[in-house]
């Protein structure tokens, strides 16, 4: 399962998705995840490369903002402790 998909069909999917219960949700869950440990080396590299475009873009266009490298490191250290 490979084709593109129109993401007001994926905004819908989402909607449907989120009205499920919490233990088809966390079924649901397990098994998106699941099928993404699938990928090959490549296309995992692929899917990376377009998300950070994407997030690229995002801040380019101001609807994202940066957090440092610091604070990043900081927030990790206290989610860990």
């Amino acid at each position: 399962m490979n084709g593109e998909v129109e993401m007001s069909d994926v905004d819908e999917l989402l909607r449907t998705a989120l009205a499920l219960g919490v233990q088809d949700r966390a079924a649901l869950a397990e098994k998106l995840l699941a099928s993404l440990e699938e990928l090959n080396e490549e296309e995992a590299d692929r899917l990376w490369a377009e998300e950070a475009q994407r997030r690229l873009e995002e801040y380019r266009a101001g609807r994202a903002t940066a957090v440092s490298a610091s604070e990043v490191a900081k927030k990790a250290e206290r989610m860990f402790r």
